[in-house]
């Protein structure tokens, strides 16, 4: 049984009538896959955005369809690029004997723990924020994790191999380079010198050319010709 659970109802608008079941403070969605043809289905806006924002695109739900029961892992959710509310979600259906591909988000831990904050305050940035990995749904992770207490100096980096799987998961990417760097470090007292240093230089530039161009513009009204008297 899954964690986080949703009810729909079905709908028979689509198209620009769906404008009213929105104002009504329902969601349209769509349920894909199993083998069936996709439904055509809504829910109450509160209660979806509370289960899609707990369950993401990692972890399965289970959709109660007319009293039964569906488990399925949200596809794709769009976004009103203004309102920034939910306008409509794709569920895929999902059998819980069947291994699923599954976005799922990797979480930095333990940092402000590590020698290379405590003792030398630098930052992390984070080049790889979520990762495709399959699994069974009942196996899905929330999220991996990668434990930075060890890091120390500037050098230092976490890479896709210092990710641990849990049991029966693995990256969909059977090549993937486990190298690739997760996690590196910058020194912001550096980086914030050197945007001064930048920033000055480029205001001496420009006011040397400002100079310039005053220079040149006296120079040549000291050049022009007097105009002759009549």
């Amino acid at each position: 049984m899954a964690e986080y659970k949703l009810t729909l109802e079905k709908r028979e608008v689509t198209g620009k009538k769906l404008k009213g079941l929105r104002e009504k403070g329902l969601i349209p969605s769509v349920i894909f896959g199993g083998g069936k043809e996709p439904f055509l289905m809504a829910s109450e806006y509160v209660a979806t955005e509370k289960v899609l924002l707990g369950a993401g695109y990692h972890s399965p739900i289970d959709l109660t369809v007319d009293g039964k029961k569906r488990l399925a892992i949200v596809e794709n959710v769009d976004i009103d690029p203004v309102s920034r509310k939910i306008m409509n979600i794709e569920f895929r259906a999902i059998s819980a004997k069947e291994a699923v591909v599954a976005t799922t988000p990797v979480v930095i831990v333990n940092f402000e723990e590590s020698e290379a904050s405590k003792t030398y305050h630098f930052a992390m940035n984070q080049s790889i924020d979520e990762i495709d990995v399959k699994a069974k749904p009942a196996d899905l992770p929330k999220e991996l994790t990668i434990d930075a207490s060890r890091m120390v100096g500037i050098e230092d980096k976490l890479t896709l191999a210092d990710i641990k799987l849990p049991e029966n998961v693995e990256f969909v990417d059977k090549e993937i380079d486990l190298a690739q760097a997760v996690v590196s470090l910058y020194d912001p007292a550096a980086e914030a010198e050197k945007r001064a240093a930048e920033e000055a230089a480029e205001a001496a530039e420009t006011a040397e050319g400002a100079e310039g161009e005053v220079a040149e513009a006296e120079s040549s009204e000291e050049t022009k010709p007097e105009e002759s008297a009549e």
